[in-house]
């Protein structure tokens, strides 16, 4: 794309609506290739306006696809709104046809690696983490205990500042002073203080299932928590079982022996029922893992190619620009990656409704592709049964700015997995094994994607966002990218990078691109670590293959 000046843009030439840059006040003169008209009201900066007179039934297209159909006559300059365009999205089907494929140039990064932590079965982690696993709700308290007692004192804990913070409030309050003078002080760093220096992170997996919900759903999460045990990012694995729950420890080592046959890392299970009081199962715990933590601790990182890289892109918070700047930036990151040999996730399947024709024509089998339309029509008609579809996928937030249809937030969505052929179609916690780009289905709620995104093996994690989300991975640093400038200023705390330049003119999709990849080949190597790693941001929400947009 080339650099934006104009305050308004025209994304494909097939399309009939712009997309407003800056806000345009009622009056402004927008001129086409075509045509010369006014506005005849504000539109608001991500949002659309047609270009051409419409009558109700006509075709809206965006990115070059069907997104939509206006519901009244309108007239050029018209605002898109909710009122007068609602979803609609082409048929799509295999159509058998050749897909050629220009990588791009990845000359500058020829030769380059990244520091990490390599596994005997060949993959590269990013990091090295010590994971505790529940295999039921029933022992996340456990969990809770546990994680407070490592954390504080082997130095993980994330911060003390609202600690501190409430301390001084009470202090404040007992000498009868005003609560309100009182200020947040600078938190306390403990990761610099970690005593296992070559052990990144303890992390929790605490979630609600395992058992009282159907015998379906606790094998869909044994299949789950095996593939966060066997995540190259993980280093050693600590189990907590009550005894009764739906969910066995067979049944998940039986999950963890067929994806991974050769496993050997470190892990301990403890059953409380089988144990004389709830006090020596979590002193049992944390002496083992101790000794884990010994273990794993003599990990180094070391020099790995780019190609040992598997990153999973996903979006949140999204708004008008997400298709604009940050997802086609982070597109070219993941042509830029799949041109050296890594991988690439692109999931949550409700957000790509609109873009399945396109994703069709570039699956390199004829597999792949069915896989992939057996999938979104099945996923589509259970969600239409109980009065839903993905029609009804956008947000308040996504509407308010700009994303009016879900087949407007989907072709944009889409853009995060750049341009190359779709290698394969992975259903929920299928592992990614082959280079390039893989399709991954979950749904497009946030935490639910990025869960499933690492359990096909993401390393890393690039999540864009226009509106700001908190959101993060146990096991998968995830990198926040803002769709503009103001969001990048305004949540400094998480926001990584901003590819605001885009929308301004000053940085081109293929610059922004390549400081992506910079910015992961840093973070891979634990040179500089993501704002949702410092933050905590340890949300972690299995799919109950339910009904989730």
């Amino acid at each position: 794309m080339a650099e934006v000046r104009e305050p308004f843009i025209k994304i494909h030439p097939a399309d009939n609506v712009l997309v407003a840059l800056k806000d345009l006040p009622s009056g402004t003169r927008v001129q086409t290739e075509q045509q010369v008209f006014v506005l005849p009201q504000d539109v608001a900066a991500k949002h659309k306006f047609f270009v051409n007179p419409m009558k109700a039934g006509d075709e809206v297209k965006m990115y070059g696809v069907l997104v939509g159909k206006v519901q009244a006559d309108i007239k050029p300059g018209t605002l898109m709104t909710t009122s007068n365009t609602k979803h609609a999205a082409g048929a799509y089907a295999f159509r058998g046809k050749q897909y050629e494929w220009h990588a791009p140039d990845v000359s500058r990064f020829s030769g380059k690696t990244f520091m990490g932590y390599h596994r005997k079965d060949g993959r590269v982690g990013t990091a090295n983490y010590w994971l505790f696993i529940p295999m039921v709700f029933c022992e996340n308290r456990n969990l809770d205990v546990i994680k407070e007692a490592l954390w504080q004192e082997l130095g993980y804990a994330v911060t003390d500042k609202y600690k501190q913070f409430t301390h001084a409030l009470f202090e404040a309050y007992k000498a009868g002073k005003d609560i309100h003078s009182i200020d947040l002080n600078p938190a306390v760093d403990h990761n610099g203080q970690r005593f296992f220096k070559n052990v990144d992170g303890i992390k929790f997996l605490n979630h609600t299932g395992g058992c009282g919900g159907t015998r379906q759903d606790a094998a869909t999460l044994s299949a789950l928590l095996a593939a966060y045990a066997d995540h190259p990012n993980v280093g050693g694995v600590t189990v907590l079982s009550l005894g009764c729950q739906h969910l066995q420890v067979q049944d998940f080592m039986q999950h963890l022996q067929e994806r991974n046959p050769s496993f050997d890392k470190p892990l301990f299970v403890f059953e409380q029922q089988q144990m004389k009081s709830e006090e020596q199962l979590v002193t049992e715990a944390i002496r083992r893992t101790f000794t884990g933590l010994v273990h794993i601790n003599k990990e180094e990182r070391k020099p790995a190619p780019l190609s040992s890289l598997c990153i999973g892109v996903k979006c949140g918070g999204s708004d008008g620009f997400s298709g604009i700047s940050a997802n086609p930036a982070v597109g070219y990151t993941s042509d830029l990656l799949v041109a050296l040999g890594g991988k690439v996730l692109l999931a949550e399947f409700p957000e790509l409704c609109g873009a399945e024709q396109e994703l069709i024509d570039r699956c390199i089998s004829q597999d792949a592709a069915e896989k992939f339309i057996d999938l979104m029509q099945a996923y589509n008609k259970q969600a239409e049964q109980v009065g839903s579809g993905f029609h009804m996928n956008p947000s308040p937030g996504n509407i308010k700015d700009g994303l009016i249809t879900d087949a407007i937030k989907s072709t944009g969505a889409a853009r995060k997995g750049g341009t190359s052929p779709v290698v394969s179609v992975l259903d929920y916690t299928e592992p990614a094994v082959q280079p390039g780009l893989s399709l991954v289905c979950t749904p497009g709620n946030d935490v639910e994607a990025t869960t499933g995104k690492a359990a096909s093996g993401a390393t890393l994690i690039l999540f864009t966002t226009g509106l700001g989300t908190p959101t993060g991975n146990p096991v998968a640093p995830t990198i926040k990218i803002a769709t503009n400038t103001g969001l990048a200023k305004r949540m400094q705390d998480i926001i990584d990078i901003d590819t605001g330049g885009i929308i301004t003119g000053e940085k081109t999709i293929e610059k922004m691109g390549e400081e992506i990849l910079d910015f992961c080949i840093r973070a891979a190597s634990g040179e500089v670590i993501p704002k949702a790693v410092l933050l905590g941001q340890d949300d972690f929400i299995p799919w109950k293959r339910g009904v989730s947009l």
